[in-house]
């Protein structure tokens, strides 16, 4: 019988949800069908997360350190502020492109029917993407690289952009992949 280490379950257990997600016909996940998954009861999933809502914030907290620690990498390796919009955006849609399952948190469709502090918490996730996109865009309006123009439109245009893919990823079933032809479409709301 093999033993399992701390916190090891606990990492099952988000797993097991992201892969319950990836699902493109999954409805709403309950902690029944997700404890059969794991083979376990739902005691045992409630000895360690509170609640079904922890369990999403669980996947949200990877969300957030993945993806803002990518964007500190970018920012900190690319001194171009176009560079930076281009490298952040295909980033966030190859995350989602690896992270099915995650898309579905991304956008909220998998928050549906469950706390309202998670959707908050993703549009407040939203909001920081947007953020770092109109940094990276003040840098290169400071280079000279992009022109006088509203960078917070530009910011927001560009996340929209982002976001409206996952949503085709997610509503497609995961076949329409969200990087496909991005990069000529980036380019395109970067000229200026």
């Amino acid at each position: 019988m093999s033993t399992i280490k701390p916190g090891e379950r606990k990492l099952q257990i988000l797993q097991a949800l992201a892969a319950m997600l990836e699902q493109p016909s999954a409805g709403k996940i309950t902690t029944a069908a997700l404890a059969g998954r794991l083979s376990v009861s739902e005691a045992a999933l409630y000895r360690h997360f509170a609640s079904k809502a922890q369990m999403f914030e669980g996947l949200i907290d990877f969300i957030e350190s993945t993806v803002f620690g990518l964007i500190n990498q970018i920012v900190e390796q690319q001194e171009n502020g176009l560079s930076q919009v281009q490298a952040i955006a295909t980033m966030l849609l190859s995350f989602a492109e690896r992270n099915p399952g995650m898309t579905r948190v991304l956008i909220g469709d998998a928050l549906v029917n469950e706390n309202e502090r998670l959707q908050a918490r993703m549009n407040q996730f939203l909001e920081r993407i947007e953020l770092a996109i109109k940094n990276s865009l003040r840098i290169a309006v400071s280079q000279g690289s992009s022109g006088e123009e509203d960078a917070n439109a530009r910011a927001g245009l560009i996340t929209d952009f982002i976001v409206g893919r996952w949503h085709r990823f997610a509503k497609t079933g995961f076949r329409k992949n969200p990087s496909e032809g991005s990069k000529a479409q980036i380019a395109l709301l970067l000229a200026g």
